[in-house]
């Protein structure tokens, strides 16, 4: 095997470890955006309903409290998903300055004529 094929693999292996990279790093920030849409919702109030004022009351209390509960969960769940994206942003800005330095020796392997 050549120099030259042997880089021409290295650049496509690299360029399959960046895809996969990104591709993870997308998964995260999926997961995260709808950890932070379920936040955003239990902000939300509830509509006005039928209740005697007193029911009423027990049921936003109620929900309140559960809120609090799940609120708590999913700060949880946001804050691993925040550590895992960032480490997958960081193997994914790995991979593609890998790639992208194994493409340019690629280039100026094939500008000088290299075999």
């Amino acid at each position: 095997m050549s120099d030259r094929d042997r880089l021409d693999r290295l650049v496509q292996v690299s360029a399959l470890q960046r895809d996969l990279a990104l591709a993870d790093l997308s998964k995260a920030a999926l997961a995260r955006d709808r950890s932070r849409a379920q936040l955003a919702a239990l902000d939300r109030e509830s509509p006005p309903t039928d209740l005697p004022a007193l029911a009423d009351q027990q049921v936003r209390l109620a929900y309140r409290h559960w809120a609090d509960r799940r609120r708590a969960e999913l700060n949880l769940t946001l804050a691993r998903q925040t550590v895992d994206w960032l480490a997958r942003r960081d193997a994914a800005a790995q991979a593609f300055g890998r790639a992208e330095v194994l493409g340019k020796l690629a280039l100026r392997h094939l500008r000088s004529g290299g075999a």
